[in-house]
C-alpha cells in the first residue's frame, strides 16, 4: 500500500485555537487541482461526501462509500500545502459503533493523509467522538441540518426552529465536551447559531447559518457555480463556470464543425516541429 508524503500544514488543535480569532474560511474539494486553488486561500478544506452529488451525479450523499472518499482524499491531499484537510466519514461508516467508526476513521486518516475526519449527529454521537479522539482521531463534528439523516428528517428543511432550537443546543454542547475540535452548523435560524457560538468552546463553522460562526463553509462547486442542479438559499454564487463553459464548449463545436479548428498555428509540420 502506497502512502501519501508528509506535508506541512494546519492542524486540528490550530482550527481549534482560533476560536473567537479571525474567522476561519472553508471550502469543499475532490480532486488535486481544486485543492491547490482552495489551499491559497482556506484554512480547512474538506472532502466532503458532496461529492458523491456534483461529481458523480447520485441524488443524495446515501451511496458515498468508503472507497470513493479515500479516492478523492489522496487526489486532494496531493493538492495542499497549507490547509487542514478534514475528510467526511460516509453514511454507514461509523454509527454501528465506536469500534467501527475508529477502523474506518484510521483507514481514512492512514491512506489519504487527512489531518481529522467529519461525522454527522450530535448527542447520539458523543460515545464515538469521546472514543476516536481519545485513540488519536481528531473529529470535526456536524449538527443541525445533517444530509446523511435527510430520511429520518423528512428533507432538507430549516432545523432548530422554535422549540427544536434546545436540541440543537444540546448537540453542539454534547459534542463539544465530547473532545470535537470544530462543529459545522448547517441551516439552523442565525440567532441560534449565534447562541450556540458563544456557548461553545470550539469554532463554530456555519454553513446556511450565521455570520457571527467562528468560520464558514461552502460546497465550492456551489459557489462556483458548477453545480446547479438546485441553490440553496445559504449558497452565494462567486462566479458562474457552468455558463462560461457552456459557452466554451459551443466556440469548440462552431469551430470544429467550420473546420476552423484545428488553425495552422495548432497542427505540426515536417519542419523539425519539437513540441
Amino acid at each position: 500500500m502506497s502512502h501519501p508524503a508528509p506535508r506541512k500544514a494546519l492542524t486540528a488543535a490550530d482550527i481549534r485555537s482560533r476560536k473567537g480569532g479571525a474567522p476561519l474560511v472553508c471550502l469543499t474539494a475532490y480532486t488535486t487541482p481544486i485543492a491547490q486553488i482552495a489551499d491559497a486561500e482556506c484554512d480547512v478544506v474538506l472532502v466532503g461526501d458532496s461529492v458523491g452529488m456534483v461529481l458523480h451525479g447520485l441524488p443524495s450523499t446515501l451511496q458515498v462509500t468508503l472507497e470513493m472518499m479515500i479516492l478523492h482524499g489522496k487526489a486532494v491531499a496531493r493538492g495542499l500545502q497549507r490547509a487542514l484537510m478534514v475528510v467526511d466519514m460516509p453514511f454507514g461508516s461509523y454509527e454501528e459503533s465506536p469500534e467501527q467508526a475508529l477502523r474506518n476513521a484510521a483507514r481514512l486518516m492512514a491512506e489519504t493523509g487527512a489531518g481529522a475526519v467529519k461525522l454527522e449527529g450530535g448527542r447520539h454521537m458523543e460515545a464515538t467522538i469521546r472514543f476516536l479522539v481519545a485513540r488519536g482521531i481528531p473529529v470535526m463534528a456536524h449538527i443541525g441540518l445533517t444530509p446523511q439523516s435527510v430520511n429520518v428528517i423528512g428533507g432538507y428543511s430549516v432545523q432548530g426552529k422554535g422549540a427544536d432550537a434546545a436540541r440543537i443546543r444540546d448537540d453542539a454542547s454534547a459534542v463539544a465536551e465530547a473532545g470535537a475540535f470544530s462543529v459545522v452548523i448547517e441551516k439552523v435560524p442565525a440567532a441560534l447559531a449565534d447562541a450556540i457560538t458563544a456557548e461553545v468552546a470550539i469554532p463554530t463553522i456555519g454553513i446556511g447559518a450565521s455570520a457571527g460562526c467562528d468560520g464558514q463553509i461552502l460546497v465550492i462547486d456551489d459557489m462556483l457555480g458548477l453545480f446547479d442542479a438546485f441553490k440553496p438559499k445559504f449558497v452565494k454564487r462567486y462566479a458562474h463556470l457552468a455558463a462560461d463553459a457552456g459557452e466554451a464548449v459551443r466556440a469548440y463545436a462552431e469551430e470544429v464543425r467550420a473546420r476552423a479548428f484545428p488553425a495552422p498555428e495548432h497542427v505540426f509540420t515536417d519542419e523539425g516541429d519539437a513540441s
